[in-house]
């Protein structure tokens, strides 16, 4: 069997809770709901790293940040790691990647791929550079060629929001239409004292100081319009899809959608990412593969990370997963030939480019959360996410949660240790 093209489609800023598709009546993402429709949704899909670069680097390498090397947006990961369009350029694959890299910089250097895009390209800003991105995407598709092609394509929307909340909106003069605030809106009173820092730095991600005065009426506004840049982001992918489709190339292509981050969406009074509640740090992942997976699967037990990404298309392509990689090929679930046989994924995250000792690792099971913050009162988080998916009652501490605690203390103690992460 001849091997697949793959074209790899990567929002930016984009929550898991922001497809109509999971549910939320809020938005409409047409063309995004399409290809679930068609393939296998992972309903609980995480970042590896919460913020743009880092988690970039965590997609392309299938390694953690402290195997990698990039902690903070800027960096670049250690060469010595093979890199995704390396790979697959190696086995004889036409690798192109249209739109944002990140790592570090957005072009031309992108490792192991022929850049696209044009340098004019405003790729900061989705409103300006996401249909530009699309146009040389589908120009590269369309080429005639004799080999399978691998298409990266990063689509900047919905991470304009970031630009909306800088431009510190007013009061709206009417709240019709607005989406209401989530039930989990406000703040826990004994919130970690490391999320508080959080939320008052004044670098590197700075839109919480921004926000932190709003009105309910101001943080609707801004949930209107996080959603508003999610829906043209969505109609990008549906370019994408219409041309693959036009092409014929549809039945010979594993399509792979997922984004690099979420987004806080007024959960908490959290904005933009860089923080471990489920909105930032959820993703969309989605994958469509004809012959191989049925259409419209849901899966929604099985706790998957960005780390996945790389692994699994390799496995889809017949390519050998260096040993360098921590993620899973996800193979197996979308063949429907059993389970992935893991128990729980890890997120690493380093909120402060002047702190770097200040960090933070996630630990997801099938039903709980934990959290170990490295500093501040009250360090630890334990959600039973099952009982609340809002994240509005902090277990740690409890005694009904005492044995579920230690558990968890003890799988991230053992992961740590396997995986050489000096975070203790």
């Amino acid at each position: 069997m001849a091997a697949p093209n793959v074209l790899f489609i990567l929002t930016d800023q984009q929550s898991s809770r922001a497809l109509s598709c999971a549910g939320n009546p809020h938005l409409s993402t047409p063309n995004t709901d399409a290809l679930a429709a068609s393939g296998m949704r992972f309903a609980t899909a995480y970042s590896a790293a919460p913020v743009c670069g880092p988690s970039r680097a965590c997609l392309t390498t299938g390694c953690l940040p402290h195997q990698h090397g990039v902690i903070f947006n800027g960096m670049t990961p250690d060469p010595a790691l093979p890199s995704m369009g390396e790979l697959f350029r190696d086995a004889g694959y036409d690798t192109g990647w249209s739109g944002r890299w990140h790592l570090p910089a957005h072009r031309p250097d992108i490792r192991g791929f022929e850049c696209l895009h044009d340098e004019s390209v405003n790729l900061g800003r989705g409103v300006e550079g996401d249909a530009d991105v699309v146009d040389a995407a589908v120009a590269f598709m369309q080429r005639p060629r004799e080999q399978p092609f691998f298409l990266g394509v990063s689509l900047c929307n919905p991470h304009d929001i970031c630009h909306w909340i800088f431009a510190d909106p007013d009061e709206p003069e009417s709240t019709d239409g607005l989406p209401p605030l989530p039930d989990n809106f406000e703040i826990d009173p004994d919130e970690p004292e490391f999320i508080t820092e959080c939320r008052h730095r004044q670098h590197y991600g700075n839109e919480g100081p921004v926000s932190h005065n709003w009105t309910a009426s101001q943080w609707r506004s801004y949930l209107g319009a996080y959603y508003g840049f999610t829906e043209l982001v969505d109609v990008q992918v549906g370019r994408l899809l219409q041309a693959l489709e036009a092409a014929g190339l549809g039945e010979d292509t594993v399509v792979l959608y997922t984004s690099d981050h979420g987004e806080g969406m007024a959960a908490h009074r959290w904005v933009v990412k860089l923080m471990v509640y489920e909105e930032p740090v959820t993703v969309p992942f989605i994958v469509r593969w004809p012959g191989h997976t049925a259409a419209g699967l849901v899966e929604e037990t099985t706790p998957v990370s960005g780390l996945d990404v790389l692994p699994t298309l390799l496995d889809c392509a017949g390519i050998e997963v260096p040993d360098s990689v921590t993620g899973l090929s996800l193979r197996s679930l979308l063949d429907g030939a059993g389970q992935l046989g893991r128990e729980f994924v890890v997120t690493e995250l380093y909120p402060d480019t002047e702190k770097p000792e200040m960090q933070a690792r996630m630990l997801r099971t099938r039903r709980h959360k934990y959290v170990k913050f490295s500093s501040g009162r009250n360090p630890e988080l334990l959600f039973d996410l099952e009982m609340d998916p809002g994240e509005t009652r902090n277990l740690a501490g409890t005694d009904e949660a005492a044995a579920e605690l230690a558990r968890h203390r003890q799988l991230l103690q053992r992961w740590c240790e396997e995986r050489e992460d000096p975070f203790r």
